[in-house]
């Protein structure tokens, strides 16, 4: 017969399972420092041999790392997503950019149209709530708060489309998009009219999901991505044209 005995499971391996599934689920995120060990201990409920044992395990395989006086912390998982002879050839090479874009272009609308459909009502809160910062950003006309929330706003789709694949490897995108290897973010949100165009096309975004419609957040997002593309594409031609300006304005001083 197929049946074997039930075996108790190990405290340390109930420990393991459930920050396996926070940092798949990405609720533990890369770099967040875990609570000390008596904090996380008395929060699992179990004893600190057990929690150290756990600890230990994922350690050991990477997904937690120890800083000496500081603490546990989620290791950086994403890092290695993308070698550092691949992200100088992202950098370097215009290709990448809009290619870049078109991925997020085909991703995003499906992580909407998911989200509209699967999204508890709380990941929906989550969503608005960081429209409603992006508004109070853009009214400050901050450019940098408005490129970082533009990021979180994306991200929350992402989270609230329930595909954890589909979240981590989108991460490790943001992450490039963060530290400008594709483009300058920022540099978009600093042109006025731009922004107005962007802010309400995230507004859209955000009706459409609060309103569970998944066509509807699938064309804005597909909307607002294409916008981007050729914002990017204008500005390129625009510093192109420039650097051509300035050539012929050094030769015309010359002669």
């Amino acid at each position: 017969m197929p049946f074997e005995p039930i075996q108790q499971e190990k405290l340390s391996h109930s420990v393991i399972r459930q920050i396996e599934g926070l940092i798949l689920r990405g609720i533990l995120r890369p770099g967040e420092r875990l609570p000390s060990e008596r904090e996380l201990s008395e929060r699992m409920n179990v004893s600190r041999p057990s929690l150290r044992e756990a600890l230990a395990d994922l350690q050991e395989r990477g997904l937690l790392t120890s800083k000496a006086g500081a603490g546990v912390f989620v290791a950086d998982v994403l890092g290695s997503a993308f070698s550092p002879a691949l992200v100088t050839l992202f950098a370097t090479h215009d290709k990448a950019v809009f290619d870049y874009l078109s991925f997020r272009r085909d991703m995003e609308g499906l992580a909407a149209e998911r989200a509209a459909r699967l999204a508890s009502n709380t990941d929906l809160k989550v969503i608005n709530a960081i429209f409603e910062k992006m508004e109070i950003a853009h009214q400050k006309r901050n450019p940098a708060d408005e490129a970082h929330l533009d990021a979180d706003f994306h991200l929350s789709i992402i989270e609230a489309s329930h595909n954890v694949i589909m979240l981590h490897m989108m991460r490790s995108m943001y992450e490039l998009l963060r530290e400008g290897v594709f483009y300058n973010r920022t540099v978009m949100f600093k042109q006025r009219m731009t922004r107005d165009t962007l802010l309400d096309h995230h507004r859209k975004i955000n009706e459409a999901l609060q309103a569970r419609d998944p066509a509807g957040a699938r064309a804005a997002v597909e909307l607002h991505l294409s916008f981007v593309e050729t914002a990017l594409s204008d500005q390129q031609k625009t510093e192109q044209n420039e650097a051509f300006a300035l050539r012929r304005l050094e030769h015309e001083a010359e002669r």
